[in-house]
């Protein structure tokens, strides 16, 4: 047991007084009666209400010196101790492109990654996770991060036309490249999410896939859309209308990606699928490290709050009841 403040236990040093105070008033304000004869008391019975007539002092006195114990906050005692647990560092890619707004799988290819995605995070609580967003341009969503709390909540905002419409896979590769290429973790990976072909940015998606490998980063490539046609909206002047247009993701490229970085292709063509891939990828990668775990200190002062309220609570009812005194 350790105290967060205690300097609050020299206050202990005041019921020295206080007791003192006691002794003094008690000695000095006895009543007195004058009788001819004490004799006819000798046989009297002594009840117990003399032997506790002090029980409700010691009950003030050691609810005021728990209190100040109260005020130096007790605390548990810190601890070290080594563990083995499971962790990486994972940057996630997902493309943000209109053609996510397909409704092949529900209630659409973005909105379904987004949900299998926050599952993912939240069954890997000792990963370091980052998110990059790509369309058109490329952009940090969030850095590597243990705090999943602040990574979900920014998953929420992920919309489509955050960014120009395109699909630069290339692009967003790099740019997840660049934000987990300096990790001193063992295992580094990039789960690279699209549902379409390269048709926009600077760097070519093989090229971004030999950088990824310079960097000893492996990635795992899905591709999103049923086989065949999907839904897609469009506005029109009387409303949101659906048409089916055409699924082209270029597997050659995402799996050419995969190869090169001893990663591996998937293809999800509905929300099942989907959430299988992610499962697989969390098991393939476990990597086993020696944590040096420290335990953090954990208030203790409730109970002893809560047993200062029973002492007074006691006390206040000794001191009004059985034990009431007579003027």
């Amino acid at each position: 047991m350790v105290f967060a403040n205690p300097t609050y236990l020299y206050l202990l040093l005041l019921l020295i007084p206080v007791i003192g105070w006691y002794i003094w008033k008690l000695r000095h304000s006895q009543a007195s009666i004058r009788v001819s004869a004490a004799q006819a008391f000798d046989k009297a019975p002594t009840t117990y209400k003399v032997y506790l007539r002090h029980f409700p002092f010691i009950l003030r006195v050691l609810a005021i010196a728990i209190l100040i114990i109260v005020l130096a906050r007790p605390q548990s005692t810190d601890s070290w101790q080594n563990s083995s647990t499971e962790g990486i560092d994972i940057m996630m890619a997902v493309d943000i492109s209109s053609s996510m707004l397909a409704q092949d799988l529900k209630p659409n290819r973005l909105e379904a990654a987004k949900d299998v995605a926050a599952s993912f995070i939240n069954g890997r609580p000792n990963d370091n996770i980052g998110l990059v967003l790509f369309a058109r341009e490329s952009f940090t969503q969030c850095p590597l991060t243990t705090d999943h709390t602040v990574l979900l909540n920014l998953f929420k905002d992920i919309r489509s036309g955050l960014l120009e419409d395109g699909t630069a896979i290339g692009l967003g590769l790099a740019n997840a490249v660049s934000r987990i290429k300096d990790s001193e973790a063992k295992s580094k990976v990039i789960i690279l999410l699209t549902d379409g072909s390269n048709n926009a940015g600077e760097i070519a998606p093989v090229t971004a896939a030999e950088i990824a490998k310079s960097f000893g980063i492996r990635v795992y490539t899905i591709g999103v859309g049923t086989n065949g046609e999907a839904p897609y909206p469009f506005q029109t002047p009387f409303g949101i209308k659906y048409q089916n247009i055409k699924v082209d993701i270029d597997e050659g490229t995402l799996k050419e990606i995969a190869a090169t970085t001893g990663g591996q292709y998937f293809r999800a063509t509905d929300n099942k699928s989907l959430k299988q891939i992610y499962a697989e990828i969390d098991q393939m990668e476990k990597t086993k490290i020696s944590v040096h775990e420290y335990s953090k200190k954990q208030e203790e002062y409730k109970n002893w709050a809560l047993l200062v309220f029973g002492l007074l609570l006691l006390e206040l009812l000794l001191r009004n009841t059985v034990l009431r005194n007579i003027p």
